[in-house]
């Protein structure tokens, strides 16, 4: 069975995550959903004449929603029948779509990469061509879009209570990972019952790292099938393409995060070929790639991506 949730005041919530919200949908394990969201204050919307489509919801939500912490307004949250603390929650992405025909980025300054280098902020209204997929940036570069969702996760212990979206965690959330567009899985470890499943903070396209703050920020629609699994555990988020396996690293410091991710991918090696663990960290040192997800989130993300084939002889 097919699903849609549409955004609106009552099925998105700004700023954070919680295992006490009450889920807006309930489907069964396996089953597709099609998740429409917004993206930004009203600080990120284009001038009213300027000409461009904005959903008419975020409106709405932008005049009367509760804002409780900083951070992204999410679609959600979807509970998954059967879905247990201690499961892990397989999220296939099978499709993300643009709602809207632009974008914004911020530069703010003592944020980012680069947090003392910029005294003044900036936000940039950027035109997106939705049928040639892509950007027309101001000083006339026609950028290629990717689209995905940086923020993708479930519910965090109950004992965290109400946590903001902007830092990743062990629940996933802002994982600002570009790798995980459609034809991606993503797994999470689910702490809640019913998993309680979100999505928002829509990227038209990002560069690893996201060092100005911000993608392309931009309202997207994504297909995903939510499927609950009672036979894996894991610790952390992990994810996989077609042809590559990609472990994350998420914490305050990047050289824990590589740690994080290298330790987790010898993991899944020795899982999937029964190489001994020294002989997994020796594959990951000649072919597998360090890359850094995101450095602005207060918790950092690296990810270790490896090619499957290289598991197949």
């Amino acid at each position: 069975m097919r699903h849609h949730l549409a955004a609106s005041l009552e099925t998105c919530a700004w700023g954070y995550f919680d295992a006490a919200l009450p889920p807006v949908l309930e489907i069964e394990s396996g089953e597709t959903v099609t998740i429409e969201t917004v993206s930004g204050g009203e600080a990120h919307l284009p001038p009213p004449d300027a000409g461009f489509h904005v959903p008419g919801e975020i409106h709405d939500i932008h005049a009367r929603a509760e804002r409780m912490l900083p951070g992204h307004i999410l679609t959600g949250p979807v509970a998954i029948s059967g879905a247990r603390p201690g499961m892990v929650l397989q999220v296939d992405i099978l499709d993300v779509a643009l709602r809207q025909d632009w974008g914004w980025n911020i530069i703010r300054p003592l944020s980012g990469a680069l947090p003392e280098d910029f005294d003044t902020g900036r936000t940039t209204i950027i035109p997106l061509d939705t049928d040639a997929m892509t950007a027309r940036l101001s000083w006339g570069l026609t950028l290629p879009l990717a689209p995905f969702f940086g923020v993708m996760g479930v519910a965090p212990p109950p004992g965290w209570g109400r946590i903001s979206t902007t830092q990743p965690r062990a629940h996933g959330g802002n994982l600002d990972n570009k790798m995980l567009g459609p034809g991606a899985t993503l797994y999470l470890p689910i702490f809640a019952e019913g998993a309680l499943f979100s999505a928002g903070d829509g990227h038209a396209a990002q560069g690893d790292g996201e060092v100005c703050v911000t993608a392309i920020e931009t309202a997207l629609t994504g297909t995903f099938r939510l499927t609950a699994l009672s036979d894996v555990t894991l610790p952390a988020p992990r994810a996989e393409t077609p042809d590559q396996l990609i472990t994350m690293g998420l914490h305050e410091s990047l050289d824990r995060c590589a740690e994080r991710a290298v330790r987790d991918m010898i993991a899944w090696i020795t899982e999937r070929r029964g190489l001994s663990p020294a002989d997994a960290y020796m594959l990951c040192s000649l072919a597998a790639d360090l890359r850094i997800t995101q450095c602005v989130n207060g918790n950092k993300g690296v990810h270790m991506v490896l090619d499957k084939t290289l598991l197949e002889q």
